[in-house]
């Protein structure tokens, strides 16, 4: 399935785009897909060149060197997946429960990160990868989708949807870093992305939920029979 560009790339198009602008987007898309699968190291400007069928060299009219290219498209990988859950959580509707709509955005960031998106899967894939002066928009940006998962996780623990026996930051942390990690193992010729969604909703939801009380005594002894006496 071809994947959408992020729309930090997308939102410079307009009504009549110049054919610069165009050639800059067809740059991008095909970096955020070569670092998507190949990785920070193994993105080479040859082969995003290939896909945005350019010569090598015209890459440099429009980005000033490799990195600012591929910082470009880390940040925009972030910025895209926080626009899209926030959009997404804005449509449910009012009074949707705190617990529904933590397993709305489990759905929401794996099928933009796996599905949706070669930026999204580019910053994720390999946020612990590019250099340290490379991050500073994109640890922004993951900051502000921080904050979006914990406003799930303040509303559902103040409605009594978390288990006691959590912490919530660590709880939201291990949650956010698994569906980030499917984007290492999942292989679509082995589970369908439907799959996946169902399974981590599930594992959420039920790793998240308080447990249920246990049945209280009666504080009645059981009955038992008792053999009839040998006349």
């Amino acid at each position: 399935m071809a994947r959408k560009p992020a729309k930090q790339a997308v939102d410079s198009d307009s009504s009549d785009p110049k054919k610069s602008e165009l050639t800059r987007i067809r740059i991008l898309d095909a970096t955020a897909r070569v670092l998507s699968e190949k990785g920070y190291a193994g993105t080479r400007l040859t082969d995003v060149a290939k896909y945005a069928e350019l010569q090598a060299p015209a890459i440099y009219y429009y980005f000033s060197s490799r990195e600012d290219l591929i910082e470009e498209v880390m940040f925009a990988g972030i910025s895209d997946m926080r626009q899209h859950l926030r959009a997404e959580l804005d449509r449910l509707p009012d009074g949707t429960p705190p617990m529904e709509r933590i397993v709305f955005a489990v759905e929401t960031h794996l099928r933009h990160e796996l599905e949706l998106s070669d930026y999204a899967t580019a910053s994720i894939r390999n946020s612990g990868q590019i250099p340290e002066h490379l991050r500073s928009r994109q640890k922004k940006e993951a900051a502000a989708y921080d904050r979006i998962w914990r406003k799930l996780f303040s509303d559902a623990r103040a409605d009594g949807q978390l288990r006691d026996d959590i912490d919530d930051k660590l709880a939201q942390a291990l949650v956010v870093g698994a569906l980030n990690w499917a984007a290492e193992w999942w292989d679509p010729r082995r589970a369908s992305l439907d799959t996946i969604v169902a399974n981590a909703q599930t594992f959420v939801r039920h790793s998240l939920s308080p447990l249920p009380a246990p049945d209280e005594p009666t504080g009645r002894k059981s009955k038992r029979k008792t053999p009839a006496a040998n006349s």
